[in-house]
């Protein structure tokens, strides 16, 4: 993966370019650490060779995984960035087509790019946190949680 800040001051922008074989929920990751974002939002398109998404699970609190073993289009990448306890966390959504148009969709577990992978990050000027929800069983965005932090 390369990228480029596109445009600097409160609401920083990056273009990320993933290559073939590049896996793209762990460069997102890899990338939200390496600049140290707190808030930030992200849309892409591209294709990916294989990909493994996720159906969360509300009884179990857990994402059962959907496998989708061929080359698909990404039609839509959607997701956010908001710090957690251990540093950034990326959420993401996608969207993927099949080469007879069907189309599939979940959370973004795992997905190996080709050819290319395209994505816009836009950082936002505040702070957003992930809170652990119990009656869920996973970190859900907490408007208030940064509210009251000091701000960088």
């Amino acid at each position: 993966m390369k990228y480029q800040l596109l445009r600097g001051g409160d609401e920083r922008t990056w273009a990320l370019i993933f290559d073939a074989d590049d896996e793209a929920a762990g460069g997102l990751d890899e990338f939200a650490r390496a600049e140290s974002l707190d808030a930030a939002r992200f849309t892409a398109i591209g294709g990916f060779s294989r990909a493994t998404l996720g159906y969360f699970d509300i009884v179990t609190s857990r994402y059962q995984p959907i496998a989708v073993d061929e080359q698909v289009e990404v039609l839509s990448l959607l997701g956010d960035i908001a710090r957690g306890d251990d540093g950034p966390k990326v959420h993401a959504h996608v969207v993927v087509g099949t080469a007879t148009g069907d189309a599939r969709g979940g959370h973004l577990i795992e997905g190996h790019v080709r050819p290319t992978l395209e994505v816009l990050v836009t950082e936002s000027p505040g702070h957003l946190r992930r809170r652990f929800a119990p009656e869920f069983g996973i970190a859900l965005i907490d408007p208030a949680g940064g509210a009251d932090e000091p701000q960088p």
